[in-house]
């Protein structure tokens, strides 16, 4: 039986139900406005907790047969302890032990870790992610074989998801690296700190169950605490729930291309020429190597000018721990730390502050903390020359990340995009983006290394860039230097199934992602 699609608001055709759920297609920018109550778990009552307040059980298996796992369930799970993650698969391990089938993963992120992921899509223990697919995951459901249909969403519209009732959470399964027997937990301490716990808020809050497992149990009060005891079901104790050496890299690498240090020196000569760059700055940027490139620039602008930013917002690294503690940026608030030096940082530094994505990128909150950004630094798979974005899919059609926390960064008074013409002579700037993720209005400046192109709805960055002696060329201009070099790459071929969906801040959806067609 055939789908019935729509074209939405982007133009692009996107189906009117998913996974047997109706849906609605993307409107425009701000054009969906959603209606009614925040969704609410049952309520609790305190009596069928225990009056000590200990709520350890012996295993993850009793705590999820505590939780009435079974069949077609939602499982959430978290991302902070990242490639060394030991928890998420366990669920999914006990889960097939038991014969639990069908089963919903809604993670706020997957990792290589998670490629053993495959195995329980294939012997049905789970139905579909709704989530992030890396790797393994994103070609494993790009060729069609996982049962269910992916759904993609931002950070932020994650939260929305729940708090809309959207996705009901049944059981969250929450590793944490310090917690009490209460179900008090947080990111720091013990030999798994991660630094932060700010995907796993929400969670906490609106799943049906909540199971909190740790491998450092401490005495009440487990303090400060990020998941509050009051929202936890039961506490679950371990031998280890991350691997410390895959939680966090040490190592984070500022970029050796000199193309892509090209790129930050222009982009950070770009915010001090336009005036973006001030005292005063709010400021976000990633972890890859081109914007820690970016935050070194930008933190010697900040000194030699005396100046100083407001804040900054995490995914910290020792970067921008150091624009902290040098006296160049007055707070940090912090969704994820990236590094052992934004771990300490956390730890130590009342300036630098978790701030869970709760609060941050929430499409449903009374404001959004991106709308208070100057600065934006964001990468892309693909641009084209509308300047919308792809940070799914590569030119190859092939499903190989995830949208994080992009899609809700769009909405920051300056979205920047240092990115190369090129990877592996393939080109970047397209005609048209494989993968819709965010519309190009949203786009502000792309910094290549062979010019910067001023998005024409910016006429205010275009004017206050001129005579400047910065490389400004158009969208088109960059897109043609790079054919000369790379050649026009041939478009994927993709069947009519769809096989995942993506998700705009507001819920909608703007895009879908079909089924790579068979050699």
């Amino acid at each position: 039986m055939a789908i019935k699609t729509i074209i939405n608001a982007a133009g692009r055709s996107v189906p009117l139900e998913i996974n047997g759920q109706p849906v609605i297609p993307f409107k425009g920018v701000g054009k969906h406005r959603p209606e009614g109550g925040k969704y609410s778990p049952p309520i609790p009552t305190c009596s069928d907790y225990p009056d000590d307040g200990n709520k350890v059980v012996i295993s993850l298996e009793e705590a999820l047969r505590k939780c009435g796992l079974r069949d077609g369930m939602t499982i959430s799970t978290h991302h902070h302890l990242r490639d060394g993650d030991l928890v998420s698969n366990k669920v999914f391990e006990l889960a097939s032990s038991m014969g639990v089938k069908d089963l919903v993963w809604f993670p706020s992120a997957s990792f290589p870790c998670n490629d053993l992921i495959i195995k329980y899509l294939d012997d049905g223990t789970i139905n579909r992610i709704e989530g992030s697919m890396n790797g393994p995951l994103g070609r494993y459901v790009s060729e069609g074989k996982m049962k269910g249909t992916a759904i993609l969403r931002s950070h932020g519209g994650r939260v929305q998801a729940i708090q809309d009732g959207e996705v009901k959470i049944d059981i969250a399964v929450l590793a944490a690296p310090t917690t009490d027997s209460y179900g008090n937990a947080k990111g720091t301490g013990g030999t798994s700190a991660c630094g932060v716990l700010g995907y796993a808020k929400a969670d906490s809050m609106y799943a049906n169950k909540v199971i909190v497992v740790t491998d450092n149990l401490i005495d009440f009060p487990c303090f400060p605490m990020e998941i509050e005891g009051n929202y936890v079901d039961y506490v679950v104790v371990v031998d280890k729930i991350g691997i410390p050496e895959k939680i966090v890299s040490g190592t984070t690498q500022i970029t050796k291309s000199p193309d892509r240090m090209l790129i930050a020196e222009l982009t950070a000569t770009f915010l001090e020429k336009s005036g973006i760059l001030k005292n005063g700055v709010t400021m976000q940027a990633g972890a890859g190597g081109t914007s820690l490139a970016i935050a070194v620039f930008v933190h010697q602008i900040l000194k030699n000018k005396g100046w100083k930013s407001k804040f900054g917002f995490g995914g910290s690294t020792k970067y921008m721990v150091k624009m902290l503690e040098e006296g160049q940026m007055e707070f940090i608030l912090d969704a994820q730390a990236f590094d052992l030096d934004a771990v300490r940082s956390i730890e130590n530094n009342p300036n630098h502050i978790p701030y869970p994505v709760f609060n941050a990128y929430n499409y449903h909150s009374k404001g959004n903390l991106t709308s208070l950004m100057d600065i934006m630094i964001l990468g892309a798979t693909e641009v084209d020359l509308n300047f919308n974005g792809n940070v799914v899919t590569h030119s190859d059609g092939y499903l190989l990340h995830g949208i994080g926390g992009w899609q809700n960064c769009l909405h920051a008074r300056n979205v920047i995009l240092p990115i190369p013409l090129f990877r592996d002579r393939i080109p970047v700037i397209v005609d048209e983006v494989t993968t819709l993720c965010g519309p190009g209005e949203l786009i502000d400046v792309i910094i290549t290394e062979r010019g910067i192109a001023i998005n024409p709805l910016r006429q205010d960055l275009i004017d206050s860039v001129k005579g400047s002696g910065l490389p400004l060329k158009t969208l088109k201009e960059l897109k043609d230097e790079t054919e000369k070099i790379c050649g026009k790459p041939q478009k994927p071929q993709f069947e009519e199934d769809i096989v995942a969906a993506i998700k705009w801040v507001d819920g909608t959806i703007i895009d879908v992602v079909r089924k790579i067609k068979s050699c």
